[in-house]
């Protein structure tokens, strides 16, 4: 059976070829009605674009870099799933890198994709990235790129995050609200847009509860997670804690399990919210209450702003920054 052209789709949906061709790609110029009349037709017949074709006559790879601190993270793999099932739809392929949390490692994926003539990239920064410069290098030559997650402050650049502060609002105040007095915060490196963000919202919590906040009470853990357990238990012996509210997905499993090793109950002694996706959180015992983020969602949206860059749409939209909810879901680890 020969393979289903974009002309075979046209002619039986009685539509031109580039108008086919253009709801395929997800051009913003075609009706939503007509997408998704072509989409579901070309889903039918099991269409499949040619990326050989399309980069010979487009001049582009019809491929996309995405780096991220760790592919092993759940956010990060369920971002990466979000961000390949709409590149997939849109006749793009993905290439994943990992910086494992080195910022000359997350420099040298950069230089392979330029190397590689991807056609852009998405970025969430490692963990110890401090300096943009080279970022802003690439954003000056035009070079297609969307950060998320993890992005840089002070530059001006397409942004996909959660709505950090608002989520560790709500995960704060949750523990406020079952009677917890003394909240401490572990979070990652404070050079990271999300750990300000979230500590901005744990504070915000104490302040509208007229809590004092304490700078005893937090501490950033810079990925060195074979301290956790002293840190945990210090914090808990030396500040009196009745709660803990972690940001982070290994960051979190390592404060739970310091806990529950120092023979401390959980939720008796020390209520606990994790800022975190781990898929996890309902298997554990207790169950870990949890803000999460729509990880699938933050990667579907910034491949959709990368190839719209990337294929020269709406070229007076400016940079685009887009904030999605966050959700708490309340579980054992923080029953009153």
């Amino acid at each position: 059976m020969e393979a289903i052209t974009i002309k075979d789709i046209a002619k039986e949906l009685n539509l031109s070829t580039s108008t086919v061709s253009r709801a395929i790609r997800g051009s913003y110029e075609i009706s939503d009605a007509t997408k998704k009349r072509v989409l579901d037709y070309a889903e039918k017949v099991n269409y499949r674009p040619n990326p050989i074709a399309l980069s010979l006559r487009e001049n582009k790879t019809r491929s996309i870099g995405i780096i991220v601190p760790e592919i092993a993270n759940n956010f990060f793999s369920n971002a990466i799933n979000g961000a390949e099932d709409i590149a997939q739809k849109r006749g793009y392929h993905i290439m994943i890198f990992q910086s494992r949390e080195s910022s000359e490692r997350e420099k040298s994926c950069l230089q392979h994709v330029i190397a590689r003539k991807l056609d852009g990239v998405l970025l969430s920064l490692s963990g110890s990235t401090k300096d943009y410069t080279f970022f802003e290098r690439l954003l000056e030559d035009k070079f297609p790129m969307v950060f998320f997650d993890r992005v840089p402050e002070g530059i001006k650049a397409n942004k996909v995050i959660a709505n950090n502060f608002q989520g560790a609002f709500e995960g704060t105040e949750h523990l406020i609200k079952i009677g917890r007095k003394r909240i401490g915060h572990i979070t990652g490196p404070s050079n990271l847009s999300n750990s300000q963000e979230r500590l901005a919202g744990y504070k915000a919590a104490l302040k509208k509860h007229n809590l004092p906040h304490n700078d005893n009470l937090v501490r950033f853990i810079e990925f060195d997670y074979s301290t956790i357990t002293e840190t945990v238990k210090n914090l808990i012996e030396e500040e009196n804690l009745d709660a803990l509210f972690t940001a982070g997905e290994r960051l979190t499993l390592s404060c739970y399990e310091a806990i529950k090793s120092i023979d401390v109950k959980i939720p008796e002694e020390i209520a606990m919210v994790g800022f975190t996706n781990i898929n996890v959180a309902n298997l554990l015992n207790p169950s870990m209450t949890t803000v999460s983020q729509p990880a699938f969602d933050l990667g579907a949206e910034a491949v959709n702003i990368l190839i719209d860059n990337i294929e020269g749409k709406k070229k007076n939209m400016g940079y685009k920054q887009l904030e999605l909810p966050t959700f708490l879901e309340i579980r054992t680890s923080s029953n009153a």
